[in-house]
């Protein structure tokens, strides 16, 4: 899996250790560190294009995020996206979970789904909240899923 730093720097490290690396650098600078993973998608012509960050917010001092794209051809209803769209950012939250206890790091998993039923993407909430609760995570939904409706949201091409 490839990953970037938001000016498109390549992040050459796993993504495990950069990230590692990432929480040892603020906390010695004396940051207070929180953890918001989240996935977005766009589907263009034949392609389903994939953006999941993990963003850094510092508490009182701005934040950064860690970036990365995928692009798939498979068709997806909207509530399958939706799903998909989760099941990629609990992947990587399961994969750096164990980083984010260890250094006493808040860390909540967005998703990019309604709360107000008259959108489409509502049909998908039971279930990801059901699936991120599950695991164990913390789970905001729109409006308070930044890291997915926007940061994510950006990054997807």
């Amino acid at each position: 899996m490839l990953w970037r730093k938001f000016n498109g720097e390549p992040i050459e490290l796993p993504i495990k250790a950069a990230v590692e690396k990432a929480i040892q650098k603020e906390t010695e600078e004396g940051n207070k560190l929180k953890v918001c993973i989240g996935t977005d998608s766009q589907v263009k012509g034949k392609d389903t294009e994939f953006a999941t960050v993990i963003v850094f917010l510092r508490e009182g001092r701005g934040g950064f995020m860690f970036i990365h794209n995928e692009k798939t051809i498979q068709k997806y209803s909207i509530k399958e996206r939706m799903l998909v769209e989760v099941a990629k950012s609990i992947e990587i939250a399961y994969e750096l979970c164990v980083l984010f206890t260890t250094y006493d790091v808040d860390m909540e998993v967005h998703a990019d789904i309604n709360t107000n039923p008259h959108f489409r993407s509502n049909e998908a909430l039971r279930e990801a909240m059901g699936y991120i609760l599950g695991m164990g995570f913390a789970f905001k939904a729109k409006p308070e899923a930044f890291a997915s409706s926007c940061c994510a949201d950006k990054m997807v091409n």
